[in-house]
């Protein structure tokens, strides 16, 4: 089993296990699978331990992957929240960031339905 990016890739065709790598894609797969000249269509177990060392070194040279790729997510979105830009308020507060309805579905962000009783007279 092939180890990249602290990541063991499961035995499925080279661009399709790359894709369990945190910050990389169908697109950015097979880009790295073209720079390392390696066959997308041949399954991890087949590759050799050059071309595996290809994929990594094309990865490690060009591409923000991981713990990495998750610290600079995490820290771009305590900067809105610091800054007080409206999407920061939105992450703050736990609703949905673009622009979604919320009056109906929004339960993803919003968490389980709180009651609210009704008035009494």
């Amino acid at each position: 089993m092939a180890r990249i990016a602290g990541i063991d890739l499961p035995n499925k065709h080279a661009d399709v296990a790359l894709t369990y790598i945190f910050g990389i894609g169908r697109t950015s797969a097979r880009e790295i699978c073209q720079k390392a000249n390696v066959d997308t269509e041949k399954r991890m177990n087949d590759l050799s331990a050059e071309e595996v060392n290809q994929i990594r070194q094309v990865i490690d040279n060009e591409y923000t992957v991981e713990g990495r790729l998750r610290t600079q997510v995490s820290l771009n979105i305590k900067r809105l929240m610091d800054i007080g830009a409206y999407r920061g308020l939105r992450h703050r507060k736990g609703l949905p960031v673009r622009g979604q309805r919320t009056k109906t579905n929004a339960r993803t962000r919003k968490g389980k339905r709180k009651t609210v009783a009704g008035k009494k007279k």
